[in-house]
């Protein structure tokens, strides 16, 4: 799981371009929106092509799950864990 959350990280920093932060400053628990990072809408659609590209994993633009899913990069491992069974 360690190393899933570590790719997630990756993905984050390299498809929204956050080259000033390395995966080690991302709190696994922490909110991606808001507070935390400060993620955007657009963010979270340009994060959501970038997580099904890397991990086959869908995130419907209908479901009101999506929030839960991309709350933190623990809930996104989950999700992640989740759909690969």
């Amino acid at each position: 799981m360690e190393q899933l959350k570590n790719e997630i990280k990756e993905v984050i920093i390299s498809s929204l371009q956050l080259e000033d932060i390395k995966p080690e400053n991302i709190v696994d628990s922490e909110p991606l929106f808001g507070e935390g990072l400060g993620l955007d809408s657009i963010d979270a659609l340009e994060l959501g092509v970038a997580l099904k590209k890397k991990f086959g994993v869908k995130f419907s633009a209908e479901s009101g799950e999506n929030k839960k899913h991309f709350a933190s990069v623990n809930a996104l491992a989950d999700y992640i864990t989740a759909q690969k069974a």
